[in-house]
């Protein structure tokens, strides 16, 4: 009786154990896969469960004539006019021809010279050669000799060598033994004694030094690191306005697109395809938790840039500069959005939308987006290309509503905190049931991830489907926005 109730708490308490309890899941994840990952996790139509509500459709973005004219184009550099070179004249004997050079002197004059002295050097040559003869001959006898004489001194010196080797052999070996066990008494272990003492010092050392870096570092992590760096003089309305003004260098800036409301630091992006670039989000090493609430992405959150080389801040940390400002920004005039991404070998791709437009908060920071190019593949217009039928009109994020955990306006089921995107995918978003985008989604570090590393199953990495698919993160992908205007 008593081996069965032992039995019974075992088999309870494991089965307790092996359950994943989530504040967000109350079903337990399965340990493996036992089938190929469906693209978004548990989230495909099931029909006669879930109804689909297609979105209205999408206000069109602002367009109409920009509120910049195309940029000037420099005026082509004229050709540089080669310079004929001039060939020296020395006696007047330069060639006819500028490619055949100069032909001075024409040696007949040489030649009769060194045939006069020809006559008087031949003898002395001859005369020469037989001293040589006779000088080799004399050395080679001498070699021969002092070579006889060496090998006759070696062999009597050899057998001098092996009598003394005989009477020495073993006086040497007893003395080479007993000056081994004395060094071995004396210096050796003694040293190795002291040897280990002084790697025990110094490991003691180490630690000592690495538990007050902790401490320092604890110390110094209390307070938010602060970048502080100049920024330049030059301002503007937005990035185009500043490239125009001359401020041509990539880094951070002040904007101000309405004189209502106070200037806002920004890093524009001046080298990329012409320059002119707002950075609006930038990822690109997981520095920054993007699981934030409303606010958070109202007012914007992160590290604009820091310095790393010059006196400015001209590399852009992660951070997303806020709806209210994109939305501000957006509704300007006509505006194109450059997404850049980067996975985890190196490889680039980038997808551009030649309108965007996001609306205040009134609407919920709606987005709407026309006119795709780019090698990323288009997500935002079509939706995720490895889905087919409701399963990719639901990935579709043309019309949205921005959504994060605690103020949710995706397409899926209101009301409902087990069927809310952007809880489960990391970040707030223009979900819609949910992505085939994700660029606010969580980090991973190597790229893949599988459904379990997930925190509820999903596709939550920092996803663009058309290119990777669902179960890869990116390493790096940023959103920049400037005024469209024809090229």
């Amino acid at each position: 009786m008593k081996w069965g109730l032992l039995l019974l708490c075992l088999c309870v308490s494991r089965s307790l154990g092996q359950v994943d309890y989530d504040e967000y899941d109350t079903e337990a994840k399965d340990p493996e896969p036992k089938e190929a990952i469906d693209p978004r996790g548990h989230r495909p139509v099931s029909r006669g469960r879930e109804t689909y509500v297609p979105p209205n459709p999408a206000p069109p973005p602002v367009s109409g004539r920009g509120r910049y004219a195309a940029r000037p184009t420099s005026a082509p550099a004229k050709p540089v006019e080669e310079q004929k070179e001039v060939q020296p004249d020395e006696g007047g004997c330069s060639h006819g021809s500028e490619q055949m050079g100069v032909l001075c002197p024409n040696g007949c004059e040489l030649k009769t010279t060194i045939l006069k002295q020809e006559r008087n050097v031949r003898p002395k040559v001859a005369d020469l050669k037989r001293k040589v003869d006779d000088l080799d001959r004399s050395s080679n006898s001498i070699y021969r000799y002092v070579s006889g004489l060496s090998n006759e001194l070696r062999e009597r010196q050899r057998v001098t060598d092996g009598n003394g080797q005989v009477v020495n052999e073993y006086t040497n070996d007893l003395e080479s033994q007993h000056a081994f066990i004395k060094e071995t008494i004396d210096t050796t272990f003694p040293s190795n004694i002291r040897i280990l003492q002084g790697v025990l010092e110094k490991l003691r050392e180490k630690i000592q030094r690495m538990e007050k870096a902790i401490v320092a570092q604890r110390d110094q992590c209390v307070d938010r690191c602060v970048v502080s760096c100049p920024i330049p003089v030059v301002s503007g309305k937005e990035c185009e306005d500043i490239f125009r003004k001359g401020g041509q260098t990539s880094e951070m800036y002040l904007i101000r697109p309405d004189s209502l409301f106070k200037p806002f630091k920004v890093f524009c992006d001046q080298t990329t395809l012409d320059g002119g670039w707002t950075v609006i989000q930038n990822r690109l090493d997981g520095s920054v938790d993007f699981g934030r609430r409303w606010d958070d992405y109202k007012r914007g959150f992160g590290n604009i840039a820091f310095t790393s080389t010059k006196a400015h801040c001209e590399t852009p940390g992660e951070y997303w500069l806020g709806n209210d400002r994109i939305s501000q920004i957006s509704k300007m005039g006509p505006t194109e959005i450059m997404f850049e991404m980067q996975d985890w070998t190196g490889a680039k791709v980038s997808a551009q939308y030649q309108q965007f437009t996001v609306q205040g908060e009134m609407s919920n920071y709606q987005v709407s987006v026309a006119g795709y190019k780019g090698t990323a593949g288009d997500t935002l217009l079509t939706g995720a290309l490895e889905l087919f039928g409701e399963n990719r009109t639901m990935t579709i994020h043309n019309g949205m509503m921005f959504s994060t955990y605690d103020r949710d306006n995706d397409r899926w089921t209101a009301g409902d905190p087990t069927r809310q995107c952007s809880r489960e995918d990391g970040g707030g978003w223009w979900y819609n049931r949910c992505h085939s985008a994700n660029p606010n989604g969580r980090y991973y570090w190597g790229g893949a991830y599988t459904k379990n590393m997930a925190k509820h199953g999903t596709d939550d990495g920092i996803v663009w489907m058309n290119w990777k698919g669902s179960w890869y993160s990116l390493k790096a992908i940023n959103m920049k926005i400037r005024p469209f205007f024809p090229e």
